[in-house]
């Protein structure tokens, strides 16, 4: 059984939040208005964070850090959920299904990555973009939580193609749309378990870190820190 995990090269990164905008895309995650970012209630499966490391110049540089959904191996924000709405699947994947969710926010509270959103209001799209959206991906309805899925809806139909085939799925046949879209190949997707994928070699290098690791939640989401 695969256990899917992304390393983000911190050095790689360039800050263009390609991702950003391929997993909105890929997700029919709406658009937000001026109003609702001045509320703080834009939706945003993946972020960009930004921030100011070295002392003083000329050592001050900006340091950016990819944000998707951790996928924790152990998610604090399972344990909470009263209705079962979140839950950890065989593969490690932390998925949400919208029907059984209560919107009682409770995951969210609990996330220490501050990574789902609640969905304030029914989506909606400009009618000449109502089209563009992505059959593979139900739209959520207004009130439930949603996060990122490693693009779950990818791994499905790859495995479907493997199994019509008559064969196992391969090392990089399964992509995430933000890994894909990322021109500066700071992204790397695959099984942390399988010995011979790129991210498992990439987990065990010097650099490898994990964001909050002390907190003991078991994040599949490796960042390499800068090379000095």
């Amino acid at each position: 059984m695969p256990r899917w995990g992304m390393v983000i090269d911190l050095d790689r990164c360039t800050g263009c939040r390609g991702c950003v905008v391929a997993c909105k895309a890929e997700n029919n995650i709406p658009l937000s208005s001026p109003k609702l970012a001045e509320e703080n209630r834009v939706i945003s499966w993946m972020t960009v964070m930004s921030f100011r490391g070295g002392e003083g110049k000329p050592e001050e540089r900006l340091e950016l850090m990819p944000r998707p959904c951790m996928q924790c191996d152990k998610p604090p924000c399972v344990k909470v959920c009263p209705v079962g709405a979140t839950y950890r699947d065989p593969e490690g994947l932390v998925a949400q299904i919208y029907h059984r969710c209560i919107g009682c926010r409770y995951c969210a509270n609990n996330c220490p990555y501050t990574v789902k959103s609640f969905n304030y209001y029914t989506p909606e799209w400009p009618t000449e973009l109502e089209a563009c959206l992505n059959p593979s991906v139900t739209p959520r309805m207004k009130g439930v939580i949603e996060k990122c899925t490693f693009c779950h809806h990818r791994l499905q139909e790859k495995r479907e193609e493997a199994r019509a085939e008559g064969r196992p799925l391969a090392d990089g046949e399964y992509v995430p749309a933000c890994v894909e879209i990322c021109q500066a190949r700071a992204m790397s997707f695959g099984d942390l378990d399988d010995p011979n994928s790129e991210v498992s070699r990439l987990g065990k290098s010097s650099r490898a870190q994990r964001l909050l690791e002390d907190l003991g939640t078991e994040p599949k989401v490796v960042y390499l820190t800068r090379e000095v």
